[in-house]
């Protein structure tokens, strides 16, 4: 039941990243974004990988968290391309 439980939070959470790599792209600027706040939700999805590794526990609830490190990774990378976009519109 527990891992019924982690596993509805982490798909409710995770719904909200594919969303933002998509309104970030179409944004085409870095300005809305954070990187603070994209490497924190980062460490967080990697401290929750590792502890389900340290404690064995390979369910479900682990591909979840790997499904959503790659949306946030990938909010990421547009980050620093959104980034690179604002600074050539200055130049």
């Amino acid at each position: 039941m527990v891992e019924i439980f982690e596993s509805v939070m982490l798909i409710c959470f995770g719904l909200s990243w594919p969303m933002s790599v998509v309104k970030n792209i179409k944004a085409h600027s870095a300005k809305a974004m954070s990187l603070p706040f994209i490497l924190l939700i980062i460490t967080g999805y990697i401290a929750g990988i590792s502890a389900k590794v340290m404690s064995g526990n390979y369910s479900y609830v682990l591909a979840i968290y790997l499904l959503n490190l790659v949306f946030v990774t990938a909010n990421l990378i547009v980050y620093f391309i959104n980034l690179h976009s604002d600074h050539q519109h200055k130049a």
